[in-house]
């Protein structure tokens, strides 16, 4: 899968500095919600964005033939139980989403199981991965396909009017595949990524890190779609695709939890520029997840000791954003609101 993004113009990020800082404040005493807003411009090239912001969840579901292992505190029929409780609007994403002003859609990707529902995606590549632990998880067609859904469903909401994308996910014994992709891709020791997901015992932690450090052991990859076929999952690879449809399109795309991580890692490997055009939302307290937001130099808005994922910490996140947005578009400037201009400021260009 061969994607290019736009180029962006660093004259748009010095126009929101510049507008920031003739803002009625002392320079830069919005700290980091003045960065985000200048991101933001930058990204999208819109210095008066319209607010509140169009903004869209897409839950991305799939199954996990790694699951039969052992790896997970939760039997795989709740990923489809799941899936009927985010179309009824009784999961976590629904509530926050509905406090953030939020749409979420529902997608199967890649759900060992049908939901007969209208309102839900279906984009289904596979009907469940398979246990990587004997046989690679889906093939390389697979991969690309399930890339293919997220990009392509990120770039019609982009052309549907929505200006802050984020992804979720479903899908029990995700974080196995997610810690083996961020192992595999990130060069790093299971014993440092490896967490405990839905929240299993040191016995089955211990025994889920060797699971994922076998699987290592058993392949060698080619490239980054390679590993998301080897030892990934259907929403894994339909979250990196979505982070690329958002960038092709300068729409800003947020970053989850750890699954969304590991999304985030296949694509910015794929499109070394994709850190340009996302935020990172929140710090998951998923083990591994803080050690690679340190390793590629990424900022969480929130921190908040989250790890349900769905895409809860990046819509709460969200919040912030259009915060700064307002705070951009909406504070008056000293000549706006008649206030003297302190020594720092007499130098600033008002344009």
């Amino acid at each position: 899968m061969e994607v290019r993004l736009p180029a962006l113009n660093r004259a748009d990020y010095e126009r929101a500095q510049r507008r920031l800082d003739n803002l009625t404040k002392p320079r830069g005493s919005l700290g980091y919600l003045e960065e985000i807003a200048k991101k933001y411009v930058y990204i999208t090239g819109e210095l008066f964005p319209k607010l509140p912001l169009k903004k869209a969840v897409y839950v991305f579901a799939g199954d996990h033939g790694i699951a039969e292992e052992g790896v997970s505190a939760y039997p795989q029929e709740v990923t489809l139980q799941m899936i009927l409780n985010f179309l009824a609007g009784g999961a976590g994403i629904n509530a926050i989403a509905r406090q953030a002003g939020a749409e979420v859609f529902v997608v199967d990707v890649g759900a060992a199981g049908e939901v007969n529902d209208p309102r839900l995606l279906k984009r289904k590549v596979v009907c469940g991965t398979k246990n990587f632990l004997k046989e690679p998880a889906m093939s390389r067609q697979e991969a690309e396909k399930a890339l293919e859904v997220g990009f392509e469903l990120a770039r019609e909401a982009a052309q549907k009017g929505y200006r802050l994308l984020i992804p979720g996910e479903m899908g029990i014994g995700n974080t196995t595949p997610s810690a083996a992709v961020i192992c595999a891709l990130l060069k790093e020791a299971p014993e440092e990524i490896v967490g405990r997901g839905t929240g299993i015992d040191d016995q089955a932690l211990e025994h889920k890190q060797r699971v994922v450090a076998r699987a290592l052991s058993k392949y060698t990859f080619s490239d980054p779609i390679d590993v998301l076929a080897k030892v990934g999952g259907a929403e894994i690879g339909a979250i990196a695709g979505f982070f690329l449809g958002g960038a092709s399109e300068r729409v800003p795309v947020i970053i989850d939890g750890f699954i969304s991580l590991a999304g985030y890692v296949i694509a910015q490997a794929l499109e070394p520029r994709l850190k340009e055009f996302v935020f990172c939302g929140h710090c998951s307290t998923e083990k591994g997840a803080a050690r690679v937001i340190e390793k590629l130099k990424l900022r969480p808005i929130v921190d908040l000791d989250l790890r349900l994922g769905e895409g809860t910490g990046a819509c709460l996140a969200s919040i912030v954003v259009e915060t700064a947005l307002r705070i951009l578009t909406e504070m008056a400037t000293f000549e706006d609101a008649g206030v003297s201009k302190g020594r720092e400021f007499k130098d600033i260009d008002a344009s």
